[in-house]
C-alpha cells in the first residue's frame, strides 16, 4: 500500500540526510525535506489542519502533521535521541484523525543514519 510513494519520500529524506546530517532543529529538515520534495516532483502539503468530529461536530482540538504526501501518506518528522511510542502514537492520532492508512515517522536526530518507520493503519473507524 503506497509502497513506491513511500520509496520516493524516503529517498527524499535520505538526500537531504546526506546534504546536511544530524542534529539540527526539526524545523530545519521540515523545510529542507519540502525543498526536496519540490525538487523532486513530490506532491506534498506541509502543515495542513486536520480536524476530529464527533457526532457531526467538530472539536476544538487542532491536529496538524508536519507533512501528507501523495494526498495519502502522513508524515511526522522528528529531531530527537530515539523515537519513542508517543512518537508512534502521535503518528496513529494523525492517521485515524485524517483517515489515512499509510504513515511515516522520520527522525533525523540519530548520528549516522535516518531512523524511520513505516505503518498502516488497517482498521480505520468512523469519528
Amino acid at each position: 500500500m503506497y509502497e513506491d510513494e513511500g520509496y520516493r519520500l524516503m529517498g527524499a529524506a535520505f538526500e537531504v540526510h546526506n546534504r546536511i546530517g544530524y542534529g539540527l532543529s526539526e524545523e530545519v529538515y521540515q523545510q529542507c525535506l519540502e525543498i526536496e520534495l519540490e525538487l523532486q516532483g513530490i506532491p506534498f502539503e506541509a502543515k495542513q489542519e486536520i480536524r476530529l468530529h464527533y457526532r457531526g461536530r467538530a472539536i476544538e482540538k487542532r491536529y496538524i502533521p508536519d507533512l501528507r504526501v501523495f494526498d495519502a501518506v502522513v508524515v511526522e518528522l522528528k529531531a530527537v535521541a530515539e523515537l519513542t511510542p508517543d512518537h508512534e502514537a502521535q503518528l496513529f492520532n494523525y492517521l485515524r484523525i485524517a483517515r489515512q492508512p499509510v504513515g511515516y515517522l522520520i527522525n533525523f536526530g540519530q548520528k549516522g543514519a535516518v531512523q524511520w518507520k513505516r505503518f498502516i493503519l488497517s482498521d480505520l473507524h468512523h469519528c
